[in-house]
């Protein structure tokens, strides 16, 4: 093809073809890239399926030896049992606002601190309670159970905006929040909070409220891969095209040439 550049595919060098090849020149490794950030996170999925099961199938520990105040949850912990035992802080309970339940509907997540016995504070994930009044003001809560009690729930990394996809909207009605901090507990608190948090499993709750968040689903390991292979198989169908588009212009071109030099060809014989 090169050798014929100046012949029949000369209209490469045109505007619209120079265009056309820089565009296919600069998919190819995009989507190659794509198909690899797809690939990325189909294994964080595995790696994290593989974590949740292996720490939900533990025997629980206590939270105190996963955690410390101002200290980061590892990786490897995260859905770890824990226990812990104390009694709960209601006084100073919040509620996370706009939290789904397994049926889809929205209301909030009790967050409760539980005040261990050397004095220091977890802060627990009661469960899901449905909005029950007006969005201002602070909802109804079934009380926990009283007195020294021992927990046990999954424990938990603080959430950010950068991994949950939820803005910390600021200015919200006293005793609501929009994510759950340890960092910010500590601070509103005035005592030492462990890092981190934990979602109760057991006790459960009195009534069936409030509705204890499930175990994580681990099993999926979602369309990642497919993805990954659809994106190289795209990267590898451009030149593909770009050929096949580049070859039915060429023949188009010479059918028209050839059509223009059939009638000159008639007048000249007569």
């Amino acid at each position: 093809m090169p050798s014929t550049v100046n012949g029949v595919y000369r209209f490469l060098l045109t505007r619209q073809w120079v265009i056309l090849t820089l565009v296919t020149l600069a998919l190819i490794p995009t989507m190659i890239r794509l198909g690899y950030w797809q690939l990325h996170r189909h294994e964080h999925k595995v790696a994290l399926n593989k974590v949740i099961s292996d720490s939900l199938a533990a025997e629980p520990v206590p939270a105190e030896s996963l955690s410390a105040p101002g200290q980061h949850i590892k990786h490897d912990d995260l859905y770890r049992r824990v226990t812990a035992k104390g009694h709960f802080d209601t006084a100073h309970e919040e509620v996370i606002r706009r939290r789904t339940n397994s049926d889809g509907e929205v209301g909030y997540h009790v967050l409760t601190p539980f005040v261990l016995d050397d004095g220091r504070v977890l802060i627990v994930n009661r469960g899901w309670i449905p909005a029950n009044g007006a969005q201002t003001a602070f909802p109804k809560i079934p009380a926990p159970s009283t007195g020294e009690i021992t927990v046990t729930g999954r424990l938990m990394a603080d959430e950010t905006t950068a991994d949950s996809g939820i803005k910390n909207v600021q200015g919200l009605p006293d005793r609501q929040v929009m994510l759950i901090s340890s960092e910010q507990q500590a601070q509103r608190l005035g005592k030492q909070v462990l890092g981190g948090y934990i979602e109760q499993t057991a006790p459960e709750p009195k009534g069936d409220s409030p509705e204890l968040i499930p175990d994580p689903e681990h099993s999926d390991i979602g369309p990642h891969m497919a993805y990954a292979i659809q994106w190289w198989l795209f990267s590898a169908g451009v030149p593909v095209g770009w050929v096949i588009l580049v070859r039915r212009e060429r023949r188009d071109r010479t059918e028209a040439a050839a059509a223009e030099a059939t009638p000159e060809t008639a007048a000249a014989a007569v």
